[in-house]
């Protein structure tokens, strides 16, 4: 009976040590899932964005500029605080559109700085006669 007080006495503490070691550990791993569910969502925010303003810089009579508005008014409707920093990118030419959106991710975990970005691409809208024979 002695020597298991003894032995009993011996492991206290143990369980505080333990605890100190571990939560750290388990915080820092939530913070981290955390993280990257906020890398994932405002990756689709960006995209959402190019994909809305690729809708509005391609069709006939429309320029880059009314893209880069689209794009500004989608990002400010969806992400007040997970983007941070967006740039809008918009390149039409006669044939081809496409928008690039990007930004920095809100930070969770202090020092980590991740970027999302989204890309949308299609033929500009304009008027063109049938191909063939034209006897």
């Amino acid at each position: 009976m002695n020597a298991l007080l003894r032995r009993l006495r011996d492991d206290r503490g143990s369980a505080s040590t333990q605890l100190v070691l571990v939560v750290p550990v388990l915080l820092l791993l939530a913070l981290l899932i955390v993280q990257f569910a906020l890398v994932w969502h405002a990756r689709h925010i960006a995209q959402y964005a190019a994909q809305r303003a690729l809708a509005t810089a391609r069709t006939k009579g429309a320029t880059a500029t009314d893209g880069r508005a689209q794009a500004r008014r989608s990002l400010a409707a969806l992400s007040s605080r997970i983007l941070t920093v967006p740039s809008v990118a918009v390149d039409r030419t006669t044939t081809q559109t496409t928008v690039r959106v990007g930004g920095t991710v809100m930070a969770v975990v202090p020092g980590l700085a991740l970027h999302a970005s989204g890309t949308a691409s299609g033929p500009t809208e304009r008027i063109t006669a049938p191909a063939g024979d034209r006897s």
